[in-house]
């Protein structure tokens, strides 16, 4: 720590002079120690999103696979935790509520882990501060906001915001600490802050992708940086040079190298299939154990029984069951299904020939390859329907671009000419009629119906309801080259074929194939997380600390809770702060504009480069939420919110730079004394404790807090008074509290 400890000039900082003091850092941790970890076994349940990544861990710990939508190092911790503290992977966080004393989970240690980042985070903001250029007293005024924010909420669970938070604040730190070693170039102690810098970039981008906002964060900066450099006349060419190549392997090839890793030992970590199998294709399914896909024939002839896959979801295998249409034709469903099984079985046969009004079936006699451009059915084995489709909308997708596709017939009837669809190789090298062979695996191919509008046997993400067992819709739908098109034959048997015949199977793709694939998937599954969530709010409300997220309630309708909300003090401030310097950094750009020397001033300069870095931090992980349509919530301001709660004392030093340091001490503390009440009135609901409902009540600031009050006990002094001059007896008093209990489960029984 001590590299911190010594502050030198710079021109980005100009002169600290101060020296920060190692007790004040000690005092700090501690008490974020008592602040942050209090009672942190509390509840010992099941909370919130721990079901997921207390689940993930589960599966680390199994080696089996699973999707989620952020990278894999803050699960990975949470797996080391776990076995740190004895896990044996018997408990799978299945269920929110779920009794962690009862399976004997090691929660508490896998708490502490975000615990002692959330604690850490505290003397990391303090030293990035000093590392600004200022003072003790704004320095710690930032510190002890953070400490009181009320985000600390996250960092007590077994959730990912905590790990994100501070290695993002690692990043700054270790940066700003670069910036005040300018004079020094390429020793160890300008060297080191700038290798961690990339470090921890990779480490904030590895926790979840909101962490990459850090790199066009940490880019302004350098690119100020190196302006700033260009115009040292003491800097060569050569050297120039020097500083940029060490500056881009520092800061884009090490958090790569980092980021890229992690994914390796992510696939290492999960070698066995699991529940996200059925998300990534056929290849990447091929390289995980007990998932293994064998060899089937390649040469696809009339008679086969094949298993269709999906290719532009990976959803799946077409499928029907014996469950019909509640509406439409009334028809049997058909539909996507992730797994493979005998509903997922159809025979390609020849398609039916109409002369004139006569429609016929021809027949199989002998081996008959099925080529490019041929006329086909597909029967569904199990039930002998065919794939079926007509002038009928869709189920779900209704509008004049998708048709049904249904099962139609029976067993002795032979159907008609709408079960008939034309196959072609889905490659724009092949003309449509060329008759070239189809083969199993590695031909992707189209079906295309004979006669209506000439539409292809499409699906896509969409699902369909209940009554189609959520499974994915199938429809015939226009424009028949769509990716939603593609198929491939996965599966291929035929009695008629050689034993010997040849056989292929995936080929097992490598570590950047995964890479790219899992990524595709990643990226796509988030996006597609757009349903409505009780709790979900949008960017522009938070700021204004809106809405918060109920995190927790006790079981069968008991009084405590936990609700995640910000201290409304600090998050005020904090937003009114970083707007307020965003308006003095564009003010202070047109003065200069005007050659009005607003720089001259060191404190001055020292708040503007400050400025420059919390402002730009803030902006670049708040507004790209404005493009985003998936689910959000108040915890993915949190990386944002820190750069705010670091504009308080950056304003707080612009302000008050020129007062004396009695003057500043005491309105740092009188500042301080009022969030830390604010602090203790929110405690509560923060740490699940007991509250009376007058004091529930009276933290309901806003009308769209909707943590709930109805099952909050009665004050004490709501009991009836005892009547003047009378003495009570204490079998009266016994009665009375009875009394209050009463009311108190009757409002329950209501309320719930």
């Amino acid at each position: 720590m001590s590299l911190y400890l010594k502050i030198q000039a710079s021109k980005s900082f100009g002169d600290i002079g101060e020296i920060p003091n190692l007790t004040i850092i000690g005092v700090l941790t501690l008490f974020a120690l008592v602040i942050r970890l209090l009672r942190i076994s509390n509840p010992h349940e099941v909370v919130f999103d721990e079901v997921h990544f207390g689940g993930f861990a589960t599966k680390y710990i199994n080696g089996n696979f699973f999707m989620d939508v952020h990278p894999p190092l803050g699960k990975l911790l949470f797996a080391a935790a776990g076995l740190v503290g004895g896990y044996n992977s018997s408990f799978y966080f299945d269920n929110i509520g779920d009794d962690y004393l009862q399976n004997h989970a090691p929660f508490v240690t896998m708490r502490l882990l975000p615990g002692f980042l959330g604690v850490l985070l505290v003397p990391v903001s303090y030293i990035t501060m000093r590392n600004m250029g200022m003072s003790n007293i704004a320095s710690i005024l930032s510190a002890l906001m953070l400490t009181l924010a009320f985000i600390f909420s996250q960092s007590r669970l077994i959730l990912l915001d905590s790990g994100l938070i501070f290695f993002s604040g690692l990043t700054v730190m270790m940066w700003t600490d670069f910036l005040t070693n300018q004079e020094v170039p390429f020793t160890f102690n300008w060297w080191y802050p700038l290798v961690m810098t990339g470090v921890s970039l990779g480490l904030a981008g590895s926790v979840k992708w909101v962490g990459l906002f850090l790199i066009a964060t940490i880019g302004i900066s350098t690119l100020m940086n190196l302006w700033t450099v260009l115009g040292d006349l003491r800097v060569s060419a050569r050297q120039y040079g020097d500083h940029f190549l060490a500056r881009a392997a520092c800061l884009l090839l090490i958090p790569g190298f980092i980021y890229c890793f992690l994914f390796q030992v992510h696939f290492w970590a999960l070698p066995n299939k699991g529940g996200g199998s059925g998300f990534m294709s056929p290849e990447f399914q091929s390289t995980l154990h007990g998932n293994e896909i064998p060899s089937t024939f390649e040469d696809v002839a009339f008679g086969s029984v094949i298993h269709l896959r999906h290719h532009a979801t990976n959803g799946g295998y077409l499928h029907s069951h014996a469950h019909d249409y509640p509406s439409g034709s009334k028809q049997q469903q058909m539909t996507v299904y992730p797994f493979k099984d005998e509903n997922g079985e159809f025979l390609i046969l020849p398609g039916l020939k109409q002369v004139n009004e006569t429609v016929t079936e021809p027949t199989v006699t002998g081996l008959k390859y099925v080529k490019n451009g041929d006329v086909v059915r597909l029967v569904h084995v199990k039930t002998s329907k065919k794939v079926h489709s007509h002038d009928v909308q869709a189920p779900v997708t209704i509008n004049e671009h998708h048709w049904e596709i249904s099962g139609y017939g029976q067993p002795g009837f032979m159907g008609d000419t709408n079960d008939n669809w034309i196959i072609r190789i889905a490659d724009r090298k092949i003309d449509d009629d060329e008759p070239v062979q189809i083969k199993a695996i590695n031909t992707k191919i189209r079906f295309i119906h004979v006669n209506n509008r000439r539409c292809g046997l499409f699906s896509h993400d969409t699902k369909l309801p209940k009554w189609g067992f959520e499974q994915q819709e199938v429809t015939c739908a226009e424009n028949n080259r769509r990716a939603g098109c593609v198929w491939l034959i996965e599966q291929n048997d035929n009695k008629l074929l050689p034993p010997d015949s040849k056989k292929v199977n995936f080929k097992k793709p490598g570590f950047w194939r995964k890479f790219i694939e899992l990524h595709g998937t990643m990226w796509s599954v988030n996006q597609g997380l757009t349903g409505k969530h009780p709790y979900e709010s949008r960017p522009i409300s938070w700021p204004v600390l809106d809405r918060g997220i109920l995190f927790w309630t006790e079981k069968n309708g008991g009084p405590r809770q936990i609700y995640l909300l910000g201290n409304p003090i600090v998050w005020w401030l904090s937003s009114l702060s970083v707007l307020s310097l965003g308006t003095l950094l564009l003010s202070g750009v047109l003065l200069m504009k005007r050659s009005v020397p607003i720089l001259n001033d060191i404190n001055i300069f020292k708040a503007w480069n400050a400025s420059i870095l919390v402002v730009s931090g803030w902006f670049l992980h708040y507004f790209p939420f404005f493009l985003m349509k998936r689910q959000l919530f108040l915890h993915h301001y949190f990386p944002a919110l820190y750069f705010a709660i670091l504009s308080v004392g950056v304003l707080f030093e612009l302000l008050t730079h020129r007062l004396t340091r009695a003057s500043r001490m005491t309105l740092a503390a009188g500042l301080l004394a009022i969030v830390f009440l604010v602090y203790l009135d929110f405690t509560p609901i923060t740490y699940g404790n007991l509250m009376h409902k007058n004091h529930c009540n009276r933290l309901k600031w806003s009308k769209h807090w909707d943590f709930t009050c109805i099952t909050s006990p009665e004050d004490e002094h709501d009991i009836p008074a005892q009547p003047a001059g009378r003495v009570m007896h204490k079998s009266e008093i016994l009665q009375n509290k009875k009394r209050a209990l009463q009311k108190f489960w009757a409002e329950t029984r209501l309320g719930g």
